[in-house]
Protein backbone atom coordinates (compact mmCIF):
# COMPACT_ATOMS: atom_id res chain seq x y z
CA UNK A 1 0.00 0.00 0.00
CA UNK A 2 1.56 3.18 -0.93
CA UNK A 3 1.46 5.96 1.26
CA UNK A 4 2.16 10.01 0.64
CA UNK A 5 4.40 11.61 3.56
CA UNK A 6 3.64 15.25 3.44
CA UNK A 7 7.42 16.98 4.41
CA UNK A 8 8.29 20.37 5.71
CA UNK A 9 8.80 23.41 3.81
CA UNK A 10 6.36 25.76 4.84
CA UNK A 11 7.19 29.40 4.74
CA UNK A 12 6.85 31.99 2.20
CA UNK A 13 9.39 32.92 0.07
CA UNK A 14 9.58 36.55 -1.67
CA UNK A 15 5.30 36.72 -0.45
CA UNK A 16 4.77 33.48 -2.38
CA UNK A 17 3.47 30.25 -0.68
CA UNK A 18 6.28 27.40 -0.77
CA UNK A 19 4.84 24.24 -1.77
CA UNK A 20 5.05 21.01 -0.03
CA UNK A 21 7.26 18.83 -1.14
CA UNK A 22 5.60 14.90 -1.28
CA UNK A 23 7.25 11.38 -1.28
CA UNK A 24 5.50 8.42 -1.71
CA UNK A 25 6.71 4.49 -0.03
CA UNK A 26 5.13 1.31 -1.52
CA UNK A 27 4.34 -1.30 1.28
CA UNK A 28 5.33 -4.39 -0.20
CA UNK A 29 4.03 -6.77 2.38
CA UNK A 30 1.04 -7.52 0.71
CA UNK A 31 2.60 -8.13 -1.94
CA UNK A 32 4.50 -10.81 -0.08
CA UNK A 33 1.54 -12.09 1.16
CA UNK A 34 0.13 -12.98 -2.20
CA UNK A 35 3.37 -14.74 -3.87
CA UNK A 36 3.28 -16.73 -0.98
CA UNK A 37 -1.04 -17.06 -1.33
CA UNK A 38 0.01 -18.20 -5.10
CA UNK A 39 2.89 -20.55 -4.45
CA UNK A 40 0.89 -22.63 -1.86
CA UNK A 41 -2.20 -22.62 -4.37
CA UNK A 42 0.35 -23.99 -7.35
CA UNK A 43 2.23 -26.54 -4.74
CA UNK A 44 -1.63 -28.19 -3.79
CA UNK A 45 -3.03 -28.09 -7.54
CA UNK A 46 0.01 -29.40 -9.07
CA UNK A 47 0.33 -32.36 -10.48
CA UNK A 48 3.66 -34.29 -9.58
CA UNK A 49 5.15 -36.59 -11.80
CA UNK A 50 4.02 -39.80 -11.17
CA UNK A 51 7.08 -42.72 -11.59
CA UNK A 52 5.96 -45.20 -14.84
CA UNK A 53 6.20 -48.61 -14.68
CA UNK A 54 6.22 -51.62 -17.81
CA UNK A 55 3.94 -54.43 -17.32
CA UNK A 56 6.02 -57.52 -17.80
CA UNK A 57 4.54 -61.35 -18.08
CA UNK A 58 6.83 -64.16 -16.46
CA UNK A 59 5.79 -67.28 -17.04
CA UNK A 60 5.51 -70.28 -14.19
CA UNK A 61 8.78 -72.44 -14.72
CA UNK A 62 7.94 -76.21 -15.35
CA UNK A 63 8.96 -79.07 -13.43
CA UNK A 64 12.25 -80.24 -14.13
CA UNK A 65 10.80 -83.91 -15.24
CA UNK A 66 8.27 -81.94 -17.44
CA UNK A 67 9.01 -80.44 -21.46
CA UNK A 68 7.76 -77.49 -21.90
CA UNK A 69 4.44 -77.43 -23.72
CA UNK A 70 4.70 -76.64 -27.74
CA UNK A 71 3.73 -72.50 -28.23
CA UNK A 72 1.23 -72.41 -30.97
CA UNK A 73 1.39 -69.10 -32.92
CA UNK A 74 4.19 -68.09 -31.14
CA UNK A 75 7.48 -66.17 -32.47
CA UNK A 76 10.51 -65.89 -30.22
CA UNK A 77 12.78 -62.62 -30.41
CA UNK A 78 16.53 -63.13 -29.91
CA UNK A 79 18.25 -60.30 -28.66
CA UNK A 80 21.78 -59.62 -28.89
CA UNK A 81 25.13 -57.40 -29.20
CA UNK A 82 25.11 -54.53 -31.84
CA UNK A 83 20.94 -53.85 -31.46
CA UNK A 84 20.73 -57.08 -33.95
CA UNK A 85 17.79 -58.67 -33.58
CA UNK A 86 17.06 -62.57 -34.40
CA UNK A 87 13.81 -64.44 -34.61
CA UNK A 88 11.80 -66.73 -35.58
CA UNK A 89 8.31 -68.36 -35.60
CA UNK A 90 6.75 -71.30 -33.92
CA UNK A 91 8.51 -74.34 -32.14
CA UNK A 92 11.88 -74.48 -31.90
CA UNK A 93 13.63 -77.15 -33.56
CA UNK A 94 17.79 -78.12 -33.09
CA UNK A 95 17.15 -80.73 -35.74
CA UNK A 96 14.95 -81.64 -38.21
CA UNK A 97 12.15 -84.25 -36.70
CA UNK A 98 8.72 -85.98 -37.83
CA UNK A 99 6.84 -82.46 -36.78
CA UNK A 100 8.65 -80.30 -38.62
CA UNK A 101 12.53 -78.85 -40.16
CA UNK A 102 15.14 -77.24 -38.05
CA UNK A 103 14.78 -74.15 -37.14
CA UNK A 104 16.34 -71.07 -38.87
CA UNK A 105 16.89 -67.48 -37.77
CA UNK A 106 15.46 -64.65 -39.44
CA UNK A 107 16.78 -60.97 -38.89
CA UNK A 108 15.06 -57.28 -37.76
CA UNK A 109 16.42 -54.33 -36.69
CA UNK A 110 14.50 -51.22 -34.98
CA UNK A 111 13.99 -49.05 -37.94
CA UNK A 112 10.50 -48.47 -39.08
CA UNK A 113 10.42 -50.49 -42.01
CA UNK A 114 11.69 -53.33 -40.15
CA UNK A 115 10.77 -54.30 -36.63
CA UNK A 116 7.76 -52.00 -36.95
CA UNK A 117 6.02 -53.10 -40.01
CA UNK A 118 6.66 -56.70 -39.06
CA UNK A 119 4.62 -56.66 -36.06
CA UNK A 120 2.19 -54.47 -37.68
CA UNK A 121 1.48 -57.35 -40.26
CA UNK A 122 1.46 -59.86 -38.00
CA UNK A 123 -1.05 -57.97 -35.45
CA UNK A 124 -3.32 -56.49 -38.30
CA UNK A 125 -6.32 -58.67 -37.33
CA UNK A 126 -5.84 -57.17 -33.73
CA UNK A 127 -5.43 -54.16 -35.15
CA UNK A 128 -8.68 -54.22 -37.09
CA UNK A 129 -10.69 -55.54 -34.11
CA UNK A 130 -9.49 -52.76 -31.57
CA UNK A 131 -10.10 -50.01 -34.15
CA UNK A 132 -13.65 -50.89 -35.11
CA UNK A 133 -14.37 -50.96 -30.70
CA UNK A 134 -12.78 -47.68 -30.70
CA UNK A 135 -15.21 -46.13 -33.62
CA UNK A 136 -18.02 -47.51 -31.70
CA UNK A 137 -16.55 -46.15 -28.31
CA UNK A 138 -16.25 -42.77 -29.97
CA UNK A 139 -19.22 -42.33 -31.65
CA UNK A 140 -20.90 -43.80 -27.62
CA UNK A 141 -22.43 -46.76 -29.40
CA UNK A 142 -20.33 -48.77 -26.36
CA UNK A 143 -19.89 -47.53 -22.69
CA UNK A 144 -16.52 -47.39 -21.14
CA UNK A 145 -16.55 -51.25 -19.15
CA UNK A 146 -17.83 -53.15 -22.47
CA UNK A 147 -15.21 -51.24 -24.37
CA UNK A 148 -11.88 -52.07 -22.35
CA UNK A 149 -13.89 -55.42 -21.95
CA UNK A 150 -14.44 -56.25 -25.06
CA UNK A 151 -10.53 -55.18 -26.15
CA UNK A 152 -8.96 -57.24 -22.84
CA UNK A 153 -10.85 -60.26 -25.11
CA UNK A 154 -9.53 -59.22 -28.74
CA UNK A 155 -5.69 -59.15 -26.78
CA UNK A 156 -5.95 -62.33 -25.24
CA UNK A 157 -7.64 -64.06 -28.32
CA UNK A 158 -6.13 -67.28 -28.62
CA UNK A 159 -5.84 -66.99 -32.35
CA UNK A 160 -3.28 -64.30 -31.44
CA UNK A 161 0.40 -64.55 -31.72
CA UNK A 162 2.47 -64.72 -28.61
CA UNK A 163 5.66 -63.01 -28.74
CA UNK A 164 8.89 -64.35 -26.62
CA UNK A 165 11.78 -62.21 -25.62
CA UNK A 166 15.13 -63.54 -24.82
CA UNK A 167 18.44 -61.90 -24.65
CA UNK A 168 21.93 -63.03 -24.18
CA UNK A 169 24.41 -61.69 -22.20
CA UNK A 170 25.29 -58.87 -24.57
CA UNK A 171 22.08 -57.44 -25.58
CA UNK A 172 21.31 -54.34 -23.82
CA UNK A 173 18.71 -53.19 -21.14
CA UNK A 174 17.62 -50.78 -24.04
CA UNK A 175 17.09 -52.96 -26.34
CA UNK A 176 14.42 -54.94 -24.27
CA UNK A 177 12.92 -51.81 -23.78
CA UNK A 178 12.75 -50.73 -26.95
CA UNK A 179 11.59 -54.47 -28.65
CA UNK A 180 8.58 -54.19 -25.34
CA UNK A 181 8.12 -50.20 -26.47
CA UNK A 182 6.70 -51.89 -30.24
CA UNK A 183 4.84 -54.40 -28.77
CA UNK A 184 2.87 -51.98 -26.81
CA UNK A 185 2.34 -49.23 -29.70
CA UNK A 186 1.02 -52.49 -32.21
CA UNK A 187 -1.38 -53.78 -29.33
CA UNK A 188 0.25 -57.03 -28.46
CA UNK A 189 -1.34 -58.54 -25.85
CA UNK A 190 1.03 -61.78 -25.33
CA UNK A 191 4.08 -61.28 -25.06
CA UNK A 192 6.62 -62.75 -22.11
CA UNK A 193 10.02 -62.61 -20.70
CA UNK A 194 12.05 -66.14 -20.39
CA UNK A 195 15.82 -67.33 -20.83
CA UNK A 196 17.26 -68.57 -23.59
CA UNK A 197 18.05 -71.84 -24.15
CA UNK A 198 21.58 -73.08 -24.94
CA UNK A 199 20.24 -74.41 -28.82
CA UNK A 200 19.13 -70.92 -29.42
CA UNK A 201 22.48 -69.33 -28.15
CA UNK A 202 24.63 -71.33 -30.11
CA UNK A 203 22.63 -70.61 -32.99
CA UNK A 204 22.72 -66.59 -32.35
CA UNK A 205 26.42 -67.33 -32.21
CA UNK A 206 26.71 -68.93 -35.21
CA UNK A 207 24.90 -65.88 -36.85
CA UNK A 208 27.42 -63.68 -35.64
CA UNK A 209 30.12 -65.49 -36.37
CA UNK A 210 31.69 -65.78 -33.01
CA UNK A 211 31.35 -69.97 -32.04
Amino acid sequence: MAEIQEGGGGGHKGGKKRAKKQSTRVDMTPMVDLAFLLLTFFVLTATFSKPKSMELTFPAPPPPDQKPDEIKNGITFLLTQDDRIFYYEGQFRAADDDKGKKTSLSELNFSQESLHKYLLEKNKTMHDQIRALDDKHKKNLLPDTTFKRLVKQAKSDKESYTFLIKTDDQATYKNVIDVIDELNINVVGKYVMVDIMKPELDMVKEKLGTQ
